[in-house]
């Protein structure tokens, strides 16, 4: 390895353990909609009337039927039932904290 890796793993190492030692402040969860909407990158996570966290994909899911997504919240609210909403350009849009991953093919 060359000094510049070394370094970066040292700086990686660092960051893991002070994450192991304060504990995760985010989860990534799957979500699913349960009303008219489709979420989008970026959009905002609003439970509880307060704005919580950002939206990192969604589409609809043609197999499944339902407008799924996934993004970060805090991990109190990271449990699959917990309602939500999201801000879809400006338009609260609900839905529901869902296991992931949303498909589980049958052996």
């Amino acid at each position: 390895m060359s000094a510049e890796s070394n370094r970066r793993h040292w700086f990686l190492r660092e960051a893991l353990a002070k994450q192991k030692e304060e504990g995760l402040k985010r989860r990534l969860v799957g979500f699913e909609i349960t009303e008219r909407g489709i979420a989008r990158d970026g959009q905002e996570v609003v439970i509880n009337d307060a704005r919580v966290g950002k939206v990192t994909s969604g589409s609809p899911g043609p197999y499944l039927k339902k407008n799924l997504g996934m993004g970060y919240v805090p991990t109190e609210f990271a449990t699959p039932g917990q309602p939500l909403e999201i801000d879809v350009r400006g338009k609260m849009v609900g839905g529901q904290i869902v296991p992931l991953p949303f498909y589980k093919r049958a052996k």
